[in-house]
């Protein structure tokens, strides 16, 4: 059914890398989300007025509000595919976040007003209606699985077009089918034991799971907007392209930072034999940068940090200070390594990798890391630079 709508109102579907093709997915889901639950709520809010439901009137408002949001993913989308301008040399795609953001506010709203009215239903007096119409279950049956399908549709272009927007608008359509099947049910509790109190149980419930996504929505978005470490799965692609290229002896400082989906800038730094031709290692780092935006879609830019890789006492010296810093720390590793060799100390210049989970100070560890060099050789003195990593 997904791939159907796809082939009808998406043009090029099946490219969905192409800034067009993914600008018509969330445009199409978005007019999808707007029209799915406009007329969800539309009937259950007639359904709720006739049958006297505060949890069917709490559902119905509830999907008034997902219509607010499929409209505000739909402003999203066009905005985030304006192209870079001056003001946003980095284009627009983080509008995206906001908009998610601003989707977790409504729904969270919905949630704190929905629990302010299931709460007033406990002290409201009402007389059960001695006949609960059939059309209640037909609609509420309806909602369900028209909420399932445009959650499922919704997650798929979301992972496709990697939109948090619509994987937002996924997780929430799925709650509302939950809410929805937890008024259904107490619909026909109701009308068994008579037990009017129930709806106003059920209405809490459901306020309840709203905020819960409300929340979650926002956490993820909140994530996005402050700066994610990158997924391993990239990191390990980059270091996989930069592998290729045997004149890298090493690569640090690797940094990834995200400006919304699919538009990602990293920059690192590359060490290489400082002995060698410069023309020759900048022609490579150009072109390692060039198969990274390729390959992978990143725009990289590589620092080149020459540095001795004939000299044999240089060698020993830096692979003896990795041992003592792997050891004294675990997943720590060491960097741009230097030394001033003299007559009567030894100056070990380098930068430390340091895993955030290691608690202790800058000075600690280079106290540390100090002490054990120096019980090797009491000449060793070291100028160290600590990267959190």
């Amino acid at each position: 059914m997904a791939s159907f709508l796809d082939k009808i109102f998406i043009k090029d579907h099946d490219k969905p890398h192409l800034p067009e093709v993914r600008e018509r997915y969330g445009l199409f889901s978005s007019v999808l989300g707007i029209v799915v639950n406009v007329f969800i709520a539309t009937a259950k809010l007639v359904l709720g007025l006739v049958v006297g439901s505060i949890a069917i009137l709490a559902d119905a408002v509830n999907n008034f509000s997902d219509a607010g949001a499929s409209i505000v993913s739909f402003v999203s989308f066009k905005i985030a595919a304006k192209p870079a301008d001056r003001d946003h040399p980095f284009g627009h795609a983080r509008i995206e976040y906001v908009c998610s953001m601003i989707v977790s506010f409504l729904i969270l709203l919905v949630g704190v007003e929905l629990m302010t009215e299931s709460f007033g239903g406990f002290f409201e007096s009402r007389e059960q209606s001695s006949d609960i119409p059939l059309m209640m279950y037909v609609i509420l049956g309806g909602s369900i699985v028209l909420k399932l399908m445009l959650a499922m549709y919704n997650r798929r272009v979301g992972k496709l077009i990697k939109s948090g927007v619509l994987e937002a608008s996924s997780q929430d359509s799925i709650m509302d089918a939950l809410s929805t099947s937890a008024v259904l049910i107490s619909g026909v509790v109701i009308r068994v034991t008579g037990l009017w109190f129930i709806d106003s149980i059920v209405g809490v419930c459901v306020s309840v799971m709203i905020l819960i996504a409300g929340l979650r929505i926002l956490n993820d978005t909140k994530n996005s907007l402050l700066g994610e470490a990158p997924l391993e799965e990239m990191i390990n692609n980059i270091r996989s392209v930069v592998a290729k290229y045997e004149d890298i002896v090493g690569i640090h400082d690797l940094l990834v930072h995200n400006y919304g989906p699919d538009h990602y800038f990293a920059s690192m730094h590359a060490e290489v034999d400082g002995s060698k031709d410069i023309y020759m290692l900048h022609d490579m780092i150009d072109n390692l940068e060039r198969e990274i935006k390729d390959s992978l879609g990143i725009l990289c830019t590589i620092h080149m940090d020459p540095i001795e890789t004939n000299n044999e006492d240089v060698r020993a010296l830096r692979e003896m200070t990795s041992e003592v810093v792997a050891r004294l720390y675990d997943g720590a590793d060491i960097h741009d390594f230097r030394t001033v060799i003299g007559h009567t100390h030894t100056n070990l210049i380098f930068d430390i990798e340091m895993p955030f989970e290691v608690k202790d100070s800058t000075d600690t560890i280079i106290k540390n890391v100090e002490s054990e060099l120096k019980k090797i050789d009491e000449k060793y003195f070291i100028v160290v630079t600590i990267d959190r990593q």
